[in-house]
Parts: C-alpha cells; sequence; structure tokens
C-alpha cells in the first residue's frame, strides 16, 4: 500500500511541476520575466547551513531551513526541532526567518514557520523635495507557512506546505495564498538523495489601500467639487519556481567509541540544484560542506545565473547532548554591487 501510495504522490509531484513550467514559460514569453511577480522576498535564501552552500539544498534534509528548498527535507528531523534566522540586507533591510516542527505518530511531521522582510522608516522624497518631505513610509512583507509531510516508503517521503502572503508598502496592501510541494528520494546508493520541489503555485495579488485613492473632477470639463475614486491595480503573479536537487556525502567516514556509539568523523557533502523561476532566468547552485566529527562544518557555495549573488561560504559548530540538540550556522554572501550579505541561524532539537 506504501508503494502505490508513494507512487502516486511522485506522479503528482511531477504533473504540479509540469504545470508549474508551462505556466513560467507562458510568463516568460509574455513579460520576459523579469519584473513580472511580486512576492520577492520569498526567493530570498534562509538559513545559515544552506546559504552558505550557494542555496544547493533541494536534495539535503535535517534542517528547518528546507522549509523554503524543499518542504519534504523537514521528514528526518527527529523529536521537537525550532530554527531561528536572521539576515542583514543590504540597504538597511532584514529578513528573518522562524520555524517550529513536532511529529505526528511514527511516520509523520507538522511544522510552521514565518518569514518576515521590513525595511524600517523610509524618508519620501520627491522632484520638488528631493531632500525629503518630512514623511516617512516603510515596506512590510510576512508569509506564514503550515506545512504537513512523512515517509510514504522507505525510500520515499512527501510534503506540502499552505502558506498565507501579505505585503505592505506605504498604505498599500496585498494577501493571498500560495502552496508548496516537495519530495525526497534516498537512492540507496552511497547515500545519495535526489529532491524535487514546488514553491509558489498559488492565486495573484492586488494592491489596495489609500495611496490609490485621489482627487478628480466630478464632471470634466464643467468647475465641479472634485471627488475621490479608486485606481484598480493591476494582478501580479507570485514568483513560481521548480527546483530539482541531488546530494551525496563522498566519505561518509564513522568510528565508534568505548560504549558502540557511532559518530560520522569525516563527511564531505556535495550539493546540486538546477532552478527555474517564473520571473528571471534558469540558475543552477553548487555547494560543498566538510564535516569533523558532526560538530564543526565548513562551507563554501556559488550559484550561476543570478546577476548579483555569486560566491557564499561559512561555518557551523553543532551539539549534541542526547535529548537536547542544537546549532549555529553563518554565512555570508557575495554581490557583485551590492556588497556582503550576512547570515545567523541558531535551530533547537528536542529528541
Amino acid at each position: 500500500m506504501k508503494r502505490i501510495l508513494g507512487i502516486i504522490a511522485l506522479a503528482a509531484t511531477f504533473t504540479v511541476a509540469a504545470q508549474a513550467q508551462e505556466t513560467a514559460l507562458t510568463d516568460a514569453r509574455e513579460f520576459k520575466k523579469v519584473g513580472a511577480s511580486v512576492g520577492q522576498f520569498l526567493k530570498i535564501g534562509v538559513g545559515g547551513r544552506s546559504t552558505a552552500m550557494g542555496t544547493a539544498y533541494a536534495g539535503f534534509s535535517g534542517d528547518l531551513s528546507t522549509l523554503h528548498y524543499n518542504v519534504a527535507g523537514m521528514n528526518t528531523i527527529e523529536g521537537i526541532a525550532a530554527e531561528f534566522g536572521y539576515t542583514s540586507w543590504f540597504g538597511g533591510f532584514t529578513h528573518n526567518f522562524m520555524a517550529l516542527s513536532v511529529p505526528v505518530g511514527e511516520d509523520y511531521r507538522a511544522a510552521i514557520d514565518i518569514v518576515s522582510f521590513s525595511s524600517g522608516q523610509i524618508n519620501v522624497r520627491t522632484l520638488a523635495d528631493p531632500d525629503g518631505t518630512g514623511a516617512v513610509y516603510s515596506l512590510s512583507d510576512v508569509a506564514i507557512g503550515l506545512s504537513f509531510g512523512g515517509d510514504v516508503t522507505e525510500n520515499f517521503s512527501f510534503a506540502g506546505k499552505f502558506k498565507y502572503i501579505d505585503q505592505g508598502f506605504s498604505s498599500l496592501s496585498a494577501s493571498g495564498i500560495a502552496f508548496d510541494f516537495g519530495t525526497m528520494y534516498n537512492t540507496g546508493i552511497k547515500g545519495i538523495m535526489l529532491g524535487f520541489a514546488v514553491a509558489n503555485l498559488g492565486s495573484d495579488l492586488t494592491y489596495e489601500g489609500q495611496d490609490l485613492v485621489i482627487a478628480v473632477d466630478s464632471e470634466e470639463g464643467l468647475d465641479n467639487e472634485e471627488v475621490d475614486a479608486t485606481l484598480v491595480s493591476n494582478a501580479f503573479s507570485l514568483p513560481l519556481s521548480f527546483r530539482a536537487g541531488i546530494s551525496v556525502d563522498l566519505l561518509n567516514m564513522d568510528k565508534a567509541d568505548n560504549l558502540g556509539n557511532t559518530t560520522l568523523e569525516h563527511q564531505l557533502n556535495l550539493g546540486a540544484d538546477f532552478i527555474y523561476l517564473s520571473d528571471s532566468p534558469e540558475q543552477a547552485a553548487l555547494g560543498v560542506e566538510y564535516a569533523w566529527n558532526e560538530i564543526i562544518s565548513l562551507r563554501g557555495g556559488y550559484l550561476l545565473g543570478h546577476d548579483q549573488m555569486d560566491v557564499s561560504g561559512g561555518a557551523g559548530i553543532n551539539y549534541d547532548g542526547g535529548s537536547f540538540a542544537g546549532a549555529i550556522d553563518y554565512s555570508v554572501t557575495n554581490t557583485v554591487d551590492l556588497g556582503l550579505i550576512h547570515r545567523v541561524t541558531v535551530g533547537l532539537d528536542l529528541n
């Protein structure tokens, strides 16, 4: 029965992926891709480990940042887990991520995550007042996700996520819903993992708010009092994406202590992702991670096809006390024109 469910889930994922690619191609031809979508903050990577590896993370699992890249990656987490991430974005913007997951029975997991992107106060400038009018505005975006998934077979897992998205700009706001779907497949061949994910499959967003209200003459050509009229905003699609990834541990060298407990002494993890986006050119991500005794990790990555981001790197420290485990990860990403982007993530796991 589980094998049949696995085949059905895999077929459903590829069907959604094919529809996503078809929609993406249509948008690309009609809008020339760039600038065709809202919700750009949904494309910003989360997690110190994953971003240090160039976001080549669809084939990895074991921490809650997988909720962003491939929601099925959460299925290998044991016990109650939480993760908190902070990103110092360029231009004074901040990007935050927090997530919590709990087991549901033996084979399933549920999770909630929140992503926020904010600007703080920005001075209003006009052609008449280039130094500022004295008024201020701010940008505030948030996405709240609810995820559920589990192991369909021994080697195959599946998960889905429902997202509520809200974007605010000055007095304008737009909200909508979206869905993410992901699968993970353990090939059983030297630790090779395959991951496939579709993200931001959902409704269009339309802005509403006071800034769309303007004063107009009630009848053109007559000296009448002005009345309020509301401009109608176009509907904008979300940045639909399809991601396929692979990961492998080339070393997988373990050791046992006097009590028979096994620890991976040396790991050399490699990852590669292909990323198809509805509003920008295709991208590819490459990542590498060396881990010693599951305590200290060094990482590097490269993102190809992006007009700003390229090289990334970082490090992590893990602690495992049996019933409690924790991790601190740091990453830095280079941009061509906008400087360095720094991220810090703290993860907790109660087994």
